[in-house]
């Protein structure tokens, strides 16, 4: 199934901004290349974007930009970076428990450090599900050995989702991108669902 999509047209009528804005933004990378979807139609080829996608991003944008410059909003989009931060930091900030943080800890088996932003992302992660009730122990243990396994590239793509399943009181979770769609058997139930891109801005509009 094909995702929503937009014409360029009537993205720039619904948000009120020019061409001009677009493509500038195109180029400081606020929005990405492959967002810019070519497809012919009967007046001739026509550019067109993944709808949701594009108006939230249009809409974060407008009402961030009288506070960062569009370089500082780059790297707010941008899926890593992000500054680094100690666990003692990490829990001052609310980004996590102690309790979660200690759990993350003992998981991978890893000393007290400086956290790079993707390790940071993957507690602040842990910290939402587990905090919302959506999650138990074990299956926090099993997503951070899924994102151990993919060695944070997971993180660096907007394209990326993390999905958390049940069946019959047995759990799995994956990776998946967003333009898949995706068909479960009968009487599955979706635990919860990440958006990587999402949940790296929240964390850095939020806490760094």
């Amino acid at each position: 199934m094909d995702e929503d999509l937009i014409s360029k047209k009537d993205l720039l009528e619904e948000t009120g901004i020019s061409y001009g804005q677009l493509y500038r933004w195109k180029r400081k990378n606020l929005i990405p290349e492959n967002w810019f979807i070519r497809k012919s139609t009967f007046t001739g080829q026509e550019t067109f974007f993944p709808r949701a996608r594009i108006l939230e991003r249009i809409a974060r944008i407008q009402s961030m930009k009288e506070n960062l410059s569009l370089d500082e909003l780059a790297k707010m989009f941008s899926p890593g970076g992000g500054k680094l931060a100690g666990r003692e930091e990490i829990i001052k900030r609310g980004i996590a428990s102690e309790y979660v943080m200690n759990f993350y800890l003992e998981q991978t088996n890893t000393a007290e450090h400086s956290f790079s932003f993707e390790e940071i992302l993957m507690v602040y992660i842990l910290e939402k599900l587990l905090h919302a009730g959506e999650i138990n122990i074990e299956e926090g243990k099993m997503i951070l050995r899924l994102l151990q396994a993919t060695n944070g590239k997971a993180i660096y793509t907007d394209e990326t989702q993390l999905w958390i399943i049940r069946k019959l009181g047995i759990s799995s979770c994956f990776l998946a991108n967003k333009a898949e769609e995706i068909v479960f058997e009968k009487d599955t139930k979706v635990v919860a669902k990440i958006d990587f891109m999402h949940v790296s801005e929240e964390l850095k509009i939020n806490f760094l």
